[in-house]
């Protein structure tokens, strides 16, 4: 039986808080100590990847107590009775079943009278056949043409996630042959976004995949709007272009205006349904759905990895700890996610939803506030884009930033130029290499502009290829990471009741319901 206690509650935060050396890295990282260090401060994760965190300010004594908080906040007891079936997001009273969507662990989940494993393979299977059958020209346009383009209409997490992995394996596919369909992307409700997608694309011969669980998220609905007068326009049947990915219970469902339905149920939130029917519709299409279902083993993978009851085996579980001891004991405020693979180059923004929108919570799970800190700032930008913009305050500011770096031995594409005795691919890690060590050791200056402080902590995930696999694993890897940081905090990390007065006070403006300061905001912007 597991216990939700309040962080501050437990034995474990009172001995971290206690805990007055900080482990200085421009000592530790130096020399062969540091070399040392770096071999010994690694963990292998699924898919080739490694997560090293030799240049995160933690060391024998810190580790011990972080495993001492594991075991007593019950954190392997508690991701099972996630992945058994019980009731973890108390907000909406919920199971949180994302990990069923790639696989089994644990019991079976039976919720409604349905087996859910059941349900999200057979849609899988469904999504397979029809993402075939567009492949093979066995379901075409009008004109009897095969589709080439795949528009996901979404917002939020059905855009997010999907998007960044598209973007993640779109040269991988085009390099392996597996780009079957150029995929694009609407999400804002801003018509500028419509309408640039639509002007890039040539409708008669896309499909559209309309994402909304409940089949009334007036952004989605408004920009399916859009996209139905554009193919009117064309003189083609909306409905021989659109499938949509829904409940089973919305109007959606069992519509004569889509091609077909796949569905998805209120047990997969929006930031994490890249696994189910909301990624793998668009991501079958656009690359088949053999790959997709690498994509999803490489998730699979890592969950198993964060089912390890092991501190030191568990690299979700061990990121997440780490990350709490830097913002609860350290004090730092943000951490930023620093990608050295521009195929990553939207990854930054869908981890900013993950985290921030599952712990930016004030209150624990029994709605009941709490007096220490949850979840951090995210935000990130690939390298080495951002050495040239904000690594400026990272290496010299007076806050201090984590920082969890991506890299990648090998490109995508695998062209590369030798330019001064090294290949491009050779000079991207090579930044990540000095990155790393510039930020945790620094550099003593007597001109105080170009004095570097160092004992700026970072981790790596480091890989051979950024392939579906890996890509699979780095998501379920912040997942779980996310999902273990929220179990600590005590909070639920599966609603997200922060994004709703916005939406109540935008339709009072739409309804001309409006008063005071906000009547004034509206009359500035001629609404």
């Amino acid at each position: 039986m597991v216990a939700w206690v309040d962080f501050d509650k437990l034995e474990s935060y009172k001995k971290l808080s206690s805990m007055t050396k900080k482990v200085d890295l421009t000592e530790v990282m130096a020399g062969e100590e540091g070399a040392a260090r770096v071999a010994e401060y690694c963990m292998p994760m699924s898919s080739g990847l490694v997560y090293n965190y030799a240049a995160k300010q933690v060391d024998g004594e810190v580790l011990a107590a972080l495993g001492e908080l594991a075991e007593e906040a019950q954190l392997s007891e508690k991701f099972a009775a996630l992945y058994n079936g019980e009731v973890i997001n108390t907000g909406e009273k919920r199971l949180v079943l994302h990990q069923l969507c790639r696989g089994q662990l644990g019991d079976a989940v039976v919720a409604d009278g349905v087996d859910k494993r059941a349900f999200y393979a057979e849609q899988q299977k469904r999504i397979a056949e029809f993402a075939a059958k567009v492949h093979a020209g066995e379901i075409v346009n009008e004109a009897g043409e095969k589709f080439t383009t795949v528009v996901q209409i979404g917002i939020g997490g059905s855009d997010l996630g999907p998007r960044a992995i598209y973007i993640a394996l779109e040269n991988w596919a085009r390099k392996n042959g597996s780009l079957k369909m150029e995929a694009k992307f609407i999400s804002n409700v801003d018509p500028d976004d419509a309408a640039a997608v639509l002007n890039s694309v040539d409708v008669a011969h896309s499909v559209f995949v309309l994402v909304s669980k409940s089949g009334t998220t007036l952004e989605t609905l408004t920009n399916e709007s859009f996209v139905k007068n554009a193919l009117e326009a064309a003189g083609l049947d909306a409905s021989r272009h659109m499938i949509a990915v829904t409940s089973e219970t919305s109007p959606l469902a069992k519509n004569s205006g889509y091609l077909a339905a796949f569905f998805m149920d209120d047990y997969i939130g929006g930031r994490y349904s890249s696994s189910s029917a909301v990624g793998g519709a668009v991501l079958s299409l656009a690359f088949g759905p053999d790959v997709f279902a690498r994509f999803l083993e490489g998730a699979a993978a890592e969950d198993r990895n964060a089912a390890n009851k092991d501190l030191m085996k568990n690299p979700a579980m061990l990121d997440a700890l780490i990350g709490v001891y830097e913002r609860n004991f350290l004090g730092y405020q943000s951490t930023a996610v620093l990608p050295y693979s521009q195929a990553l180059s939207r990854f930054p923004a869908h981890l900013q939803q993950l985290d921030m929108e599952s712990n930016g919570k004030s209150v624990n799970r029994f709605a009941e506030p709490i007096s220490y800190k949850t979840g951090p700032v995210i935000f990130g930008e690939p390298g080495t884009n951002g050495q040239h913009s904000f690594y400026q305050l990272l290496h010299q500011g007076t806050d201090i930033v984590p920082i969890q770096f991506i890299g990648f031995r090998k490109s995508q594409l695998e062209t590369d130029v030798v330019i001064q005795d090294s290949t491009s691919q050779q000079k991207l890690c090579a930044n990540v290499a000095a990155q790393i060590m510039a930020f945790a050791c620094g550099k003593k200056d007597e001109n105080p502009n170009k004095n570097f402080e160092g004992g700026r902590p970072s981790s790596i995930i480091a890989g051979d290829q950024l392939t579906p696999e890996a890509v699979g694993a780095l998501l379920a890897h912040f997942e779980n990471k996310v999902m273990f940081q929220g179990f600590v905090w005590n909070i639920n990390s599966f609603d997200q009741e922060g994004v709703q007065l916005g939406k109540v006070l935008a339709k009072k403006v739409l309804a001309h319901q409006t008063d005071g300061a906000l009547k004034a905001y509206s009359d500035l912007l001629h609404i």
